[in-house]
């Protein structure tokens, strides 16, 4: 029984698109295992590289100090903590300097 050439050709024209489905599917498909973990910003424990400086009970307080570590060259972030207060986080390099303008500003 010979078939027509039209249903040879459609047959491995639909033959080679599922074949190139799974060829990108193998590609490009998900890859959960190779993916890393999304941190979560709310996570206490999860800061990376950064050291927490202080804490604030207010978000206000925590930008205040923010911008007094910013005019002296110190880099950092405010995150919240887990009893809604706010946390001051800086590089560890940069704690012992954060400290000290940090120290200065309640003399004054």
């Amino acid at each position: 029984m010979d078939l027509p050439p039209s249903v040879i050709e459609y047959g491995g024209a639909a033959l080679l698109l599922v074949l190139v489905a799974l060829l990108l599917r193998w590609t490009f498909g998900t890859q959960n295992a190779r993916r890393p973990p999304v941190n979560d910003p709310a996570d206490p424990v999860n800061d990376g590289l950064l050291e927490e400086v202080s804490r604030v009970p207010s978000q206000t307080a925590a930008q205040e100090l923010r911008r007094r570590l910013g005019g002296e060259g110190i880099r950092s972030t405010v995150a919240r903590a887990a009893d809604g207060g706010y946390r001051l986080l800086v590089f560890p390099a940069d704690l012992p300097d954060a400290r000290v303008v940090l120290g200065r500003g309640e003399r004054e």
